[in-house]
């Protein structure tokens, strides 16, 4: 509510006055003034003695602590399962079942996919696709997200483990051990410094580096470099081994799988599902398990014609090779990399020796990095799918903290929450987090009965899965709106996607961040001021300053050279509308002070309107002189026509009352009616 107002005049001041304080009086007064900077000069005795008693029997941290975590409600937000299981019954177990079954056939395939990119066996993404799972059932809050190998996850775990499958799975350990730190000091709100741009930047520069990754496996070339732009001048520089079969396959493949996803959007009969026959109801949800079963499909397919082409001694494809069968044995995470000779006739290097710290060491910015990246994909699932209700980021941080320790006890790498594989969840008709339990069930069959056939799985095929999810996730859909709405935000998303692309990826994300935060903090410390001259109804002139927001260390400067250079023009007395000001701190009350002395060696008057009480007290610090009002009666007949009376007076004068009016009053708030000049 604006307290200086403009365009209505000073002659009906009595009735204006009394309008705008019966409307104050009606409105909550709580939001303006909170407390009275005088109030800790005016308790009593028995007041003081009565609080000394409260903290006395008040209990100690700890014990509430402990008290508030053994409560039923605190034991349900941290234990999800408690509170959706006893309300379980047979339409979700089937619901769950038939959702599970469903992204079981796209987690398989895709998770031996996605170990191309962090340059691991194929195993090692199954390894990371079924624990997890188990965990987020029993910690989860959002029934669509599932636990898995993701593309920002796969290639975050190369970036900073380089192909290593001791530091993937210590990175997977030590970053989900933070993830639980951050969840207990309630860290999630790091998410928040993360622009909308800059997330969509990164993960568009992400989808197109993990396609890039890909690309070599369709065309049969080899890829180095540890950027997008590297990573293509080495495969245009080895198009020589060009493989003609792999590419066929791989982009018929490709195609297939654009073109089932596009077929599965089709919908035969009416709109609306009780119109349509049940002959149509059956096309339909055929369609619609085609669809999301895509990848699966596609797979079969090839892995039943290079098995029959490897019969006949007739396969020109790459195969994605041996896998050994069973599930991993139970075992922490090596911390210690221990020296291994190479073998220069069979071309294996020598591997040196590494101790905790040095693994540590190697891994770098990763550590914190990871968390935070995962952070904003876990928190991107939950969003689109929570509908009306409220995220919990603690416990998701919690939840997918446990589940990467329990992955990496499983020797596998890094996993997120997938945003294309819980739409697939979504779709397949999910009630509750036990779509996860039978998503882990199926994988883990397929590691104890089905590897044999894992063998013959060409890997342009697995490229192309990859490509084909990827490639929906580069977000060019938000130029267009970002655009419309302001267009200053496209530069630090675009600055993300360049950066990402050009740079290593661990140093783009942290120049984009950077020069986010930077582009913040120059807003914070630019703060729009209005200036306008006004005039009383009895013909008094006076310079109306409007800061919108509050004075901290930043933005203070720029304010206190605005009313300077303001009031050395005039020598007109100078309001300051605190209204917008809700805070300040030390520097802002070191300036405001050095203003006020200048003000005064040149005998002109400042006067301080709706100044928060609360920031009166900072001011009050400093023993600043200031003259404060509360009041439109008091501002226009008493302050401003006696402007070079009152010079001297501090705020500990008009508490006493110095000041007569309502010019210091702490519980009335009155408007400023004035006509603009």
């Amino acid at each position: 509510m604006s307290t200086l107002e403009t365009e209505v005049t000073f002659r009906k001041r009595a009735e204006v006055s009394q309008n705008l304080e019966a409307q104050f009086r009606s409105s909550s007064t709580d939001c303006i003034l909170i407390t009275d900077h005088r109030t800790s000069k005016s308790k009593s005795l028995e007041q003081l003695e009565a609080a000394k008693l409260d903290n006395e029997a008040a209990p100690s941290c700890c014990m509430s602590y402990a008290r508030n975590a053994c409560r039923m409600k605190t034991l349900k937000k941290r234990l999800p399962i408690i509170e959706w299981l006893p309300k379980y019954n047979r339409k979700d177990a089937i619901g769950d079942l038939i959702a599970g079954f469903t992204v079981g056939l796209t987690v398989i395939p895709q998770g031996l996919a996605y170990s191309g990119v962090v340059g691991l066996p194929a195993e090692s993404g199954l390894y990371g696709s079924f624990l997890g799972c188990f965990v987020y059932v029993l910690l989860g809050t959002c029934k669509d997200n599932t636990i898995g190998s993701t593309a920002v996850a796969s290639l975050m775990t190369y970036q900073f483990a380089q192909g290593s499958w001791a530091h993937s799975v210590l990175l997977t350990f030590l970053t989900g051990f933070i993830e639980i730190l951050m969840a207990i000091f309630k860290l999630g709100a790091l998410v928040e410094f993360v622009s909308g741009p800059v997330s969509a930047g990164f993960t568009s520069a992400v989808s197109l580096i993990v396609l890039t990754s890909q690309m070599k496996y369709i065309l049969g070339v080899n890829s180095e470099g540890g950027s997008f732009l590297q990573s293509w001048i080495s495969m245009f520089r080895d198009l020589e081994n060009f493989r003609i079969w792999d590419s066929c396959l791989g982009f018929g493949c490709l195609i297939l799988l654009l073109g089932i996803r596009s077929l599965s959007k089709l919908r035969i009969g009416p709109k609306e599902k009780c119109e349509r026959s049940q002959v149509q109801r059956v096309l339909n949800e055929t369609i619609k398990f085609v669809g999301v079963t895509r990848n699966a499909t596609v797979v079969i397919g090839a892995t039943l014609v290079a098995m029959y082409l490897e019969a006949n001694n007739m396969n020109p494809f790459r195969l994605t090779g041996y896998i050994p069968p069973g599930l991993p044995t139970i075992s922490l995470p090596n911390f210690t990399v221990e020296a291994q000779p190479g073998n220069a006739t069979a071309g294996i290097s020598p591997v040196p020796g590494q101790s905790f710290f040095e693994m540590v060491h190697s891994l770098g910015f990763g550590l914190v990095i990871v968390p935070i990246i995962a952070l904003l994909e876990n928190v991107s699932v939950c969003k689109a799918f929570a509908k009306d209700k409220q995220i919990d980021v603690s416990q998701e941080l919690f939840a997918t903290g446990v589940a990467n320790m329990a992955t990496s006890l499983m020797s596998g790498y890094r996993s997120n929450g997938g945003l294309a594989r819980s739409a697939v969840n979504n779709a397949s008709g999910c009630r509750t987090n036990m779509s996860n339990l039978y998503i882990g069930i199926i994988v883990m069959l397929s590691i104890s009965y089905l590897t044999e056939y894992f063998y013959f799985i060409p890997k342009a095929v697995l490229a192309a899965i990859i490509i084909s999810a990827v490639v929906f996730q580069v977000q060019y859909q938000i130029v267009g709106p970002m655009w419309r709405s302001k267009r200053s935000d496209l530069v630090p998303g675009l600055l993300a996607f360049i950066t990402c692309l050009v740079l290593p990826l661990e140093i783009g994300i942290v120049v984009a961040i950077g020069a986010n935060q930077l582009y913040i903090l120059y807003h914070a410390a630019r703060p729009r001021v209005t200036l306008e001259q006004l005039e009383t109804e009895h013909g008094i002139k006076f310079i109306k300053i409007t800061p919108d927001r509050c004075l901290i260390f930043p933005s203070v400067e720029f304010v206190r050279n605005m009313v300077l250079k303001s009031g050395s023009r005039t020598t007109l007395p100078i309001v300051i509308d605190c209204t917008y000001i809700f805070a300040a701190d030390f520097t802002a009350a070191k300036v405001i002070s050095s203003m006020v002395e200048d003000f005064q060696r040149r005998h002109q008057k400042i006067i301080f309107f709706n100044l928060k009480p609360s920031v009166v007290s900072i001011f009050e610090g400093l023993n600043t002189k200031l003259v404060l009002c509360y009041n439109t009666h008091a501002l226009s007949l008493e302050l401003l026509p006696h402007a070079a009376d009152n010079l001297s007076q501090s705020v500990d004068s008009l508490d006493t009352g110095t000041c007569t009016g309502d010019c210091v009053s702490m519980t009335s708030t009155s408007t400023l009616s004035l006509a603009r000049i």
